[in-house]
């Protein structure tokens, strides 16, 4: 039987990777005891995983005797100090000059990702250094990256007092074998977790978006719509929330089925921090 190495704390996302090493520690495989979700904001995650979490992987882990942290990023300094910081609302700011997330500019390529530095790895970083962390004994951070997904791992850290492992590479274990183990200690298999505007989803989720929640996919819409009028006001070219090329209303047309050439690509953020 495969063995993973010793790990301290797992960076939870409510997907199916993380929600499997839960149950891998509740059942010993693996020696975490302390989950940490950094919640990027209760309007801004996708809202299943946010009621997968509360009733589901909550219970589950106080029933183990396991730590599941929710985590926020809080302003630190000027007018904003100490106020819990959404991605959305920080998005949806008036006066703000910055798109954090990987909205795709023109040619298809998306532009600079910011959104999981400062919602996840820095929210996280933080509590490290809060629980004692330093840089001659870093944490031991287990990701979600599971063998179907080896091209996200990089065991690089810009975080001093931190040591990435990937605790479902060591184990030899994929998606499909998360899902069998989530099963397994009789929870239901949680579904995808992510912003539920983020520019990485492939065009079948933004149509499953638009035909299951059209509320979401028209704030999604407006949203895109306040995107594409700040870099007109900035001089610069539109940049849209899929590689489409066009406005999310054109490119995800309502009705239309979708042709299996439409949705290359693996829709997955490469740092482990998101969709798992």
């Amino acid at each position: 039987m495969q063995q993973a190495r010793p790990v301290d704390y797992i960076s939870f996302g409510g997907g199916q990777q993380s929600t499997a090493l839960l149950v891998l520690a509740a059942t010993g495989r693996i020696t975490a005891k302390t989950f940490l979700f950094a919640n990027v904001g209760d309007d801004s995650e996708q809202p299943e995983t946010l009621r997968y979490i509360e009733d589901h992987a909550r219970p589950y882990a106080e029933e183990h005797g396991l730590e599941l942290v929710e985590l926020h990023r809080v302003g630190r300094s000027g007018p904003r100090r100490g106020e819990t910081r959404t991605l959305l609302a920080d998005l949806e700011r008036p006066d703000s000059k910055s798109i954090p997330i990987p909205v795709h500019m023109n040619g298809g390529g998306p532009g600079t990702r910011q959104c999981t530095d400062r919602h996840k790895i820095k929210v996280i970083a933080d509590e490290l250094a809060r629980r004692g962390a330093t840089a001659d004994n870093p944490a031991i951070v287990g990701i979600g990256i599971s063998l179907d997904e080896i091209h996200r791992a990089n065991n690089r850290t810009r975080i001093p007092h931190e040591q990435v492992v990937y605790p479902l590479l060591d184990l030899g274990l994929r998606r499909t074998d998360c899902q069998r183990i989530i099963r397994t200690a009789g929870l239901p298999v949680p579904p995808k977790s992510a912003c539920w505007f983020c520019p990485m989803k492939r065009p079948s989720e933004w149509h499953e978006l638009r035909r299951t929640q059209p509320d979401l996919f028209e704030h999604a819409c407006r949203l895109e719509d306040q995107l594409v009028e700040r870099r007109t006001r900035l001089g610069k070219d539109p940049a849209y929330l899929t590689a489409l090329g066009r406005p999310l209303r054109q490119a995800i047309p309502d009705g239309v089925d979708l042709l299996p050439l439409d949705d290359e690509g693996d829709g997955a953020c490469d740092s482990g921090y998101c969709m798992t």
